[in-house]
């Protein structure tokens, strides 16, 4: 789960991390309170969307009057902002976050990420933050400062005090930094954090290190006892078909393909799209059922399917385990006739009780493309994609 940037400062903040003084607004009006209670001359009106790059995409504009972040806040809140790493239709923007905009000397880079193949947090930093760091990480992944921290004992004070030598640093600047490297390191361990980036971190002329901008991303399966992240979700950010498959304890993610999956089993559902991509198809979606897959479910995940209006045609592949095939067709029965199917159907059932499940398909009265092997699914599916209309 991602927050916004001033909720992960709000996080940062309570861990003892230097924030420059802002607040979000929701209104261009608001926006103008939000200055003018921060005071000073000089602000930063932020769009607030769940992607970086915003500066390149003009979603951060600096003012000087007031009248200024009022024109700034009107002309971003309401629209779809498009980033380098938002996609083409971009997200929209509901919020807005105003920031004093304190003159600053350096931008570095610091970022922590939880590396699955070392099993082990990695802290990464540079003494070139700013809006290029994808860049130079690519093609000089030299100018970047790693660190692995041993989880038995966590980041160290000394590895804190190398990393911001490395940076650079004077003496004071060291001391602030050092406290800012291990307080955010908290931050991402304590609220079970899977991604923290400060991008800048900056140094001011008198030697305060400050994350300028942050973003943070945390492991879903920790939610439960992290509430008050949890009430930080923003569904408005992310795929409404996902957030409505979250409802109904569904497992969706939206792709660009046009061959809509249908499957009980997360393994047998990345199987499935990739016999589609061999085939020949494209796959429109990972979609797992889970192991109860009811006709209630089954319905849910038809109609999440149906909502994306580049599927051409449907493969449900069944591996009946726990489950049994004949009431796994029942439900495939069941929810196809309340559904409004527009496209052509490929059902593919296997497991336990599968000849009585192939039964209930044959004698439903349903024009259903059948097939025994997931290549042979894989292979109707696309066929029956090639020829279908919608």
């Amino acid at each position: 789960m991602d927050v916004h940037e001033y909720q992960a400062k709000e996080l940062l903040a309570s861990f003892g991390v230097a924030v420059p003084k802002g607040a979000v607004a929701f209104s261009p009006d608001q926006a103008v309170y939000a200055a003018t209670e921060l005071g000073g001359s000089f602000w930063a009106v932020k769009a607030q969307i769940h992607a970086g790059a915003r500066g390149k995409a003009g979603g951060i504009k600096l003012c000087r009057t007031y009248n200024e972040v009022r024109d700034a806040a009107r002309d971003l809140l309401g629209k779809r902002l498009v980033t380098l790493q938002t996609g083409a239709d971009g997200k929209p923007v509901q919020r807005v976050y105003i920031e004093t905009a304190d003159p600053f000397e350096r931008e570095l880079y610091l970022g922590y990420v939880l590396d699955r193949k070392a099993e082990r947090v990695r802290v990464i930093a540079s003494q070139r933050g700013g809006m290029d760091i994808e860049e130079i990480a690519a093609k000089e992944p030299e100018a970047l400062i790693q660190v692995v921290v041993e989880p038995a004992v966590g980041l160290q004070q000394f590895q804190a005090r190398e990393i911001a030598f490395q940076l650079g640093l004077n003496i004071k600047q060291v001391s602030a930094a050092v406290k800012t490297i291990m307080n955010a390191y908290r931050a991402f361990r304590d609220c079970d954090g899977t991604m923290l980036e400060i991008n800048p971190l900056v140094v001011t002329k008198d030697d305060r290190v400050l994350a300028l901008d942050a973003k943070m991303s945390f492991d879903d399966n920790a939610l439960f006892r992290r509430r008050n992240i949890a009430d930080m979700h923003d569904p408005s950010q992310g795929d409404p078909r996902e957030a409505q498959a979250a409802e109904h304890n569904l497992s969706y993610i939206g792709l660009d393909g046009e061959i809509g999956c249908i499957v009980n089993g997360a393994g047998l559902a990345m199987a499935t799209m990739d016999m589609i991509k061999h085939a020949g198809g494209e796959p429109a979606n990972f979609l797992d059922v889970g192991g109860g897959a009811s006709p209630e479910r089954v319905a849910t995940a038809f109609r999440l399917v149906l909502s994306d209006r580049n599927v051409k045609a449907i493969l449900v592949n069944i591996f009946a385990g726990i489950n049994r095939c004949d009431w796994v067709a029942e439900g495939v029965v069941k929810a196809a006739k309340e559904v409004k199917i527009d496209v052509p159907l490929v059902v593919r059932l296997a497991g336990t009780n599968v000849e009585a499940g192939k039964k209930i398909i044959a004698e439903s009265g349903l024009d259903l493309i059948t097939a025994d092997t997931l290549t042979d699914a894989a292979k109707k599916a696309v066929e029956a994609c090639n020829g279908a209309k919608r």
